[in-house]
């Protein structure tokens, strides 16, 4: 079971990973295509409504330019 604490730091997660995706200009259909995740999970990452792996955040960071770190760089509880 998730706790109410790392509910909020999947929804941080999620939140860093739109402005970067924003940042980039993507849509989630392009973001998508880069790292071969379906448009609707990043929806749902995105969200902080799914735990995601460490490949998933490897595949982001990749299609998003940037590193793993830079997608995690956010004030977690």
């Amino acid at each position: 079971m998730i706790r109410p604490s790392d509910k909020n730091n999947l929804k941080r997660l999620g939140l860093n990973i739109k402005k970067l995706r924003e940042a980039k200009g993507l849509s989630f259909r392009e973001l998508s295509y880069a790292c071969e995740i379906d448009h609707s999970k990043i929806s749902k990452i995105e969200k902080g409504l799914i735990n995601i792996t460490f490949t998933t955040i490897l595949q982001l960071a990749k299609a998003l330019e940037t590193t793993p770190s830079e997608l995690l760089l956010t004030d977690f509880d």
